[in-house]
């Protein structure tokens, strides 16, 4: 697992968001696989849904690397932790969209080649054209980008694909193209397309679009980066943490479980099955979908039982999905509301449009389960709930940068439990200081 071993790969960039580079991603590693090559996915940017459908196809979890939440040795950790023979990094948004850590920036930072995903469904010497403007723009902002070259997304084969490839410069390669196919449409709800358990795309139609692409020009065109970082000491330690996971919590980083058992022992339980709570030191709940299993975790024996060991000490950290479950009361678009664990004192209400997206930075201003006092942690917030806290409400952080809970603090506190917006990863050293807290 954590071998310091790295591996060739390749970044799928795209020219703008919803340009089809999930699609594209999932026939590359199905193109791979059939070639007979382990291929390890990952994904640029925070995101949890993209990476649960590069893992259905590919079989092993995507890595998250994102220069924001680890830095640049953090990410260059985190590649080298995969595994396989090729990985396969998909992009965020566009190629050079982001001030935290664009593609670019990820793309620069691991020295991996850029492989541009463009839609191609009216254009033919123009795809080139925006694959040309791309690579040249790398230099007029001093960024070491090198765009190999084009996947077309939405093309027909025949003169369309022809004219697509010999318009591209010489220095530019043509890997191939997925036709356009209504079986290659993932669904999406109001944080993005569905997981990849619940809608991974036909086997049939990623292996028809696969046919179509280039798999050894990808392979000869992907590169080893640095692996220089130094690895993080992960002393163990006799601490149990209960891990909630189901449905319901389901955005959970592979390196924060890796991490957690590193130096614990991890008991996973289903809050949505109703499971009682594992024997344990301290619970995490992840974030994921509590709304739309409002009514389940509602009648659920478990949100009971964690209010009650909650208010004997308990420690439980939750993060935005677990920080719902944790309050008082979740309402749904519908107006139904549905009563939570109530450890913390809000009341959630979801809304019809996302109510913060962003990278994010708390200021810790005391002692808490994932941050010492004085302490600064990064992560990402992308909700589409609010909560409502009373004017007695306690608060474990200042933000520096988000939105957080309420009035520029996020963190809310109460017995030893802490529930947050922010999703953060274990090169935060978050979950170090959680740990570390249920043995003092």
């Amino acid at each position: 697992m954590c071998d310091g071993r790295s591996h060739e790969g390749v970044v799928l960039g795209g020219v703008s968001s919803g340009v089809g580079k999930t699609v594209a991603t999932l026939a590359i590693i199905h193109a791979l696989n059939d070639a007979g090559y382990k291929v390890q996915p990952a994904k640029a940017g925070p995101d949890f849904i993209d990476p649960s459908h590069h893992e259905a196809i590919a079989g092993r979890p995507s890595r998250t690397l994102d220069l924001w939440l680890e830095g640049n040795e953090g990410i260059t950790r985190n590649y080298a932790r995969g595994d396989g023979d090729i990985c396969v990094v998909e992009g965020v948004m566009g190629l050079y969209d982001g001030d935290g850590s664009s593609t670019a920036m990820v793309a620069e930072a691991l020295d991996l080649p850029v492989v541009l995903v463009v839609d191609a469904k009216a254009g033919m010497e123009s795809v080139a054209a925006t694959a040309y403007g791309f690579r040249e723009y790398a230099a007029t902002i001093d960024r070491e980008i090198d765009v190999a070259g084009v996947v077309a997304q939405r093309a027909h084969g025949g003169r369309h694909a022809e004219g697509i490839r010999d318009a591209l410069p010489d220095e530019m390669t043509y890997f191939g193209r997925i036709p356009p196919s209504s079986d290659l449409e993932i669904p999406d709800r109001h944080l993005g397309l569905e997981m990849g358990e619940e809608a991974a795309l036909p086997r049939d139609a990623l292996a028809e679009a696969a046919a179509y692409l280039n798999t050894e020009g990808l392979v000869d065109v992907a590169q080893e980066p640095p692996t220089d970082a130094e690895w993080l000491p992960a002393e163990p330690t006799n601490a149990t943490v209960a891990v909630a996971s189901d449905a319901a919590f389901c955005f959970r980083y592979p390196a924060t479980i890796e991490r957690l058992r590193e130096r614990a022992t991890v008991k996973t339980f289903s809050p949505v099955a109703g499971d009682p709570v594992p024997d344990c030191d301290g619970v995490y709940l992840p974030g994921g979908y509590p709304e739309l299993h409002a009514e389940a975790l509602a009648s659920s024996r478990t949100l009971a039982d964690l209010s009650e060991q909650a208010s004997d000490g308990l420690p439980v950290v939750g993060e935005c999905g677990g920080l719902m479950a944790m309050s008082q009361s979740l309402t749904t678009v519908d107006g139904d509301t549905y009563e939570m664990a109530g450890i913390l004192p809000a009341d959630v209400t979801m809304r019809d449009r996302y109510q913060a997206l962003d990278h994010v930075e708390l200021d810790a201003t005391t002692e808490t389960l994932t941050a010492g006092s004085g302490e600064s942690i990064r992560g990402h917030e992308f909700h589409y709930s609010e909560a409502t806290v009373g004017d007695d409400a306690r608060f474990a952080f200042d933000v520096r940068r988000g939105d957080g809970i309420a009035a520029d603090h996020d963190g809310l506190l109460e017995y030893d439990s802490l529930g947050t917006y922010a999703h953060v990863h274990p090169e935060s050293g978050a979950f170090d200081r959680f740990i570390e807290s249920l043995v003092d």
